[in-house]
């Protein structure tokens, strides 16, 4: 049995909107509370008036948890895509251990076409944003270490 602390969808939520208003996005923030449906962070970027949709998840301590908060952050984010308008950015905020899943198996090249990010939230509120040329070098390392 895991002794990790879960990460609430609450934790990771606010520690990727503080993460990305430090990297200058703001503009016209919006947020979610978790009945709300649709993404659970829209934000434009204060100098390029790019739009960011992402959905995020917590993760429960259970062994599935991490896998199941990735496919299900994926699934939500892949239905409320629209590429066809507008080259917007994606994102999956996930706790850690569910992002090095989400970076280990979402094809870069798909990544690479929709726009898709992974912002992978720390225990302690860190932050670090896989962005898709990111998702490929770590593929490519585990491929050559494997």
């Amino acid at each position: 049995m895991s002794t990790r602390k879960p990460i609430s969808e609450d934790f990771v939520k606010r520690s990727v909107i503080k993460f990305l208003s430090k990297k200058g996005w703001g503009t016209n923030l919006d947020f979610n509370d978790l009945r709300h449906h649709g993404v659970d962070i829209a934000v434009r970027n204060n100098r390029f008036g790019r739009w960011f949709f992402i959905e995020t998840k917590g993760v429960s301590t259970t062994p599935s948890g991490p896998e199941n908060a990735f496919i299900y952050s994926l699934g939500q984010i892949i239905t409320r895509m629209n590429i066809a308008k507008a080259r917007y950015y994606y994102g999956l905020g996930l706790p850690e251990v569910a992002a090095k899943i989400a970076i280990r198996r979402i094809p870069y090249q798909v990544a690479k076409k929709v726009l898709l990010h992974v912002l992978a939230v720390a225990d302690d509120g860190n932050v670090e944003w896989y962005k898709p040329v990111d998702i490929k070098k770590h593929q490519l390392q585990l491929k050559k270490a494997g």
